[in-house]
């Protein structure tokens, strides 16, 4: 019997379906949001929307590591399965290099990264996408709430 290789991964693409979006608007997201947000989150959501621009918030608002942030800055992020990634998402519905967020121009921009499972936002599957606030990223488990100064209002 041949030895088993240890440095494969084993994956598989699973379908979670789709949920819906928490609000009708990217405005009723982050105000919906807000509203149920700790005093620390209010703080920390009022100032990124009255920022500069050239920073965001994401925030894992379904699933699990519920409540956690990351901040994104206009260097951007990598997101996914990998440790290294600035937005750390452990579970094996996440590809190691799932995707990343990038500071182009005035924008904050979504990139997949030709992940396995791929990417939604807003429920809309994906492959790079201009964020605006209150829009809502899937990947695997994860639903993320993408905030930021630059978005509409």
């Amino acid at each position: 019997m041949a030895s088993a290789d240890h440095n494969r991964e084993l994956t598989s693409t699973l379908h979670l379906g789709l949920r819906s979006v928490v609000g009708s608007s990217p405005q009723a997201v982050v105000e919906d949001f807000y509203n149920q947000a700790s005093d620390a989150e209010k703080e920390i959501i009022q100032a990124t929307l009255s920022g500069d621009g050239n920073s965001a918030m994401i925030f894992i608002h379904r699933g699990a590591h519920k409540g956690e942030r990351f901040r994104v800055t206009s260097d951007g992020v990598a997101i996914g399965r990998s440790p290294e990634s600035s937005i750390f998402l452990n579970d094996v519905t996440v590809s190691r290099k799932h995707a990343t967020i990038e500071k182009v121009g005035t924008h904050f921009t979504f990139k997949d990264s030709g992940s396995l499972n791929g990417s939604y936002v807003n429920n809309e599957s994906v492959t790079e996408k201009v964020l605006q606030s209150g829009d809502e990223i899937q990947i695997g488990k994860f639903h993320l709430l993408f905030i930021s100064a630059t978005g509409e209002k």
